[in-house]
């Protein structure tokens, strides 16, 4: 083989992707169990390999050579292969400092907080000292810092999560809450999938920069290709790529008022970019085998909003899809950070007048206008973008427009 990933249990990566980018060259994902990972380095059977979890230690005694840094490190997760003898090194460090640079925020003489002391950790020590950060706190679940004692921290001003709460499929979890972290200036989150953890969402509630991991993901693979390939690439690459991903596994979700054309839009939205179209009223009704005025009729509004609240997380745990919310799914607080944690929420509006309200039953209940102000101001909150539906083509033109 040329190239590829090395761990225990890879599933879906985004890996041989970018370094189809970078380089155009083969890129497998290799599973090894962990008595199979020195017999298979040992036979050296490839050029260069990217290692994760749970192998970067792992394959530190396997290498012929090793850089300076993975020794200060201690932990390895590119080898290249030159002529037979193997060379190791780490790439994360450079992921990491990428993210500090792209976001923009100093980490210069301030408090730092590293949660979590797994695989990934060490680099991002290693990142934040050479970036001149001052005090460096590790906190992990039994370590002298721990999630018990956590406040004595809450005078951090950089946040970085390294560890996998909040990593799909356990959305919605966070190793902190951030409102008590008053002086915090950046939150970093290495997970990518979803691309707003709760984490980030709350640092993005609270006004506090920060960034996801995917463009982390993006440099150090940038750097394993140059390591591999013994090139220079043009840093430029970084966000081409980045951005090409995040559109790629970007949802769209719509929201507004009963009838404004969500599920038409989407539909003509979805076709247009290459998603899949998923309307949340037809996955209710598909997953009970009744119409929403029957659901209404037999468990009321609020049976209904807690089955809407399931279906939405279920449907916006998944990533490249363009989804049509309710008319009232703004009603239930918590499905703000259902819809904004993997894209964009568009709020799509139109005329009241425009609006039809047959087989709605809330539409049905009282006048149309004491609904829209009820719900206005979470349209406006929830969303990154407002649209106005007049013509679905030029609708769509709009978002598209509109979209990363």
């Amino acid at each position: 083989m040329e190239y590829g990933l090395l761990g225990e249990k890879l599933g879906h990566s985004f890996s041989p992707q970018i370094h189809s980018q970078l380089a155009g060259y083969s890129y497998e994902l290799v599973e090894k169990t962990p008595q199979e990972v020195e017999v298979f380095l040992k036979e050296r059977e490839f050029q260069g390999l990217n290692v994760t979890i749970p192998y970067k230690k792992k394959v530190f005694d396997c290498c012929d050579q090793v850089s300076e840094l993975a020794r200060r490190i201690g932990s390895i997760n590119t080898i290249a292969n030159r002529g037979g003898w193997l060379y190791g090194d780490n790439t994360d460090y450079y992921g990491f400092r990428y993210m500090i640079h792209r976001l923009g925020v100093s980490v210069a003489e301030k408090k730092a907080v590293v949660l979590g002391n797994g695989g990934v950790a060490p680099a991002v020590r290693a990142a934040l000292e050479d970036e001149g950060a001052g005090e460096i706190v590790t906190v992990s679940r039994r370590g002298e810092n721990n999630y018990n004692n956590i406040s004595r921290h809450y005078d951090a001003k950089i946040l970085v999560n390294t560890t996998p709460l909040g990593m799909y499929p356990g959305n919605g979890e966070a190793a902190v809450d951030l409102g008590p972290f008053k002086q915090c200036e950046a939150v970093y989150d290495l997970i990518y999938n979803p691309l707003k953890t709760k984490l980030l969402l709350s640092a993005e509630k609270l006004g506090i920069p920060c960034m996801d991991g995917l463009s982390m993901l993006v440099a150090q693979a940038k750097k394993s290709c140059e390591i591999f390939q013994q090139i220079s690439l043009p840093e430029e690459k970084v966000e081409e790529i980045t951005g090409c991903l995040r559109r790629k596994v970007s949802n769209v979700c719509l929201i507004g008022m009963p009838g404004c054309g969500k599920t038409t839009v989407g539909e003509r939205l979805a076709a247009r970019l290459g998603k899949k179209f998923v309307d949340i009223d037809r996955e209710i009704v598909k997953r009970m085998g009744k119409e929403i005025p029957e659901i209404f009729r037999e468990s009321g509004e609020t049976g209904f909003r807690k089955m809407e609240s399931e279906v939405l997380s279920e449907v916006t745990k998944q990533t490249g899809q363009v989804v049509a919310t309710g008319g009232g799914v703004v009603v239930t607080p918590k499905n703000c950070e259902l819809v904004r944690q993997n894209g964009e929420v568009i709020f799509l509006k139109r005329d009241l007048r425009e609006l039809t309200v047959a087989g709605r039953p809330v539409s049905q209940s009282r006048p149309l206008e004491q609904i829209y102000e009820e719900r206005i101001d979470a349209y406006r909150s929830w969303s990154d973008f407002q649209v106005e539906n007049r013509t679905v083509e030029k609708t769509v033109r709009e978002i598209e427009s509109l979209l990363v």
